[in-house]
C-alpha cells in the first residue's frame, strides 16, 4: 500500500468521492457568496443609497427630531450594519450545520 492508497477520513466518518465532495464544496461557497452579495447589497442601499441618494426624499421624515435622511447617513447605517453582522453569523452557522461543517 503506497502513502497515495490511502484515503483521508472524512470530518464526518464517510467517506465521500471527490465528486461529490467537489459538489459539496460549490454548493456551499454558492451559498456563502450569494449571502455575502446580499448582505452588501443590503448595505451599500441603507448606507449610500438613504444617506446620499435618497435623502431628499427621506428628509421629508423624522425620527428623533431629526431629517431621516441625515438619521441614516449618522446613525442609522451603523445600526444597519451591526445588524447585518448579527445576521450573517446567524445564517452562516445554518449554512455551515446545512454542508456539516460546523465545529
Amino acid at each position: 500500500m503506497t502513502d497515495d492508497d490511502r484515503s483521508i477520513p472524512e470530518p464526518n466518518g464517510v467517506p465521500e468521492s471527490d465528486g461529490e465532495a467537489n459538489a459539496n464544496e460549490k454548493a456551499y461557497w454558492s451559498e456563502n457568496i450569494r449571502l455575502l452579495w446580499t448582505l452588501m447589497t443590503v448595505w451599500f442601499v441603507v448606507s449610500f443609497g438613504a444617506g446620499v441618494l435618497f435623502r431628499g426624499f427621506l428628509d421629508q421624515f423624522s425620527l428623533g427630531g431629526y431629517p431621516l435622511g441625515f438619521w441614516f447617513a449618522q446613525q442609522g447605517s451603523i445600526y444597519v450594519f451591526v445588524l447585518l453582522i448579527f445576521y450573517y453569523t446567524w445564517k452562516m452557522k445554518k449554512i455551515e450545520r446545512k454542508y456539516d461543517l460546523d465545529d
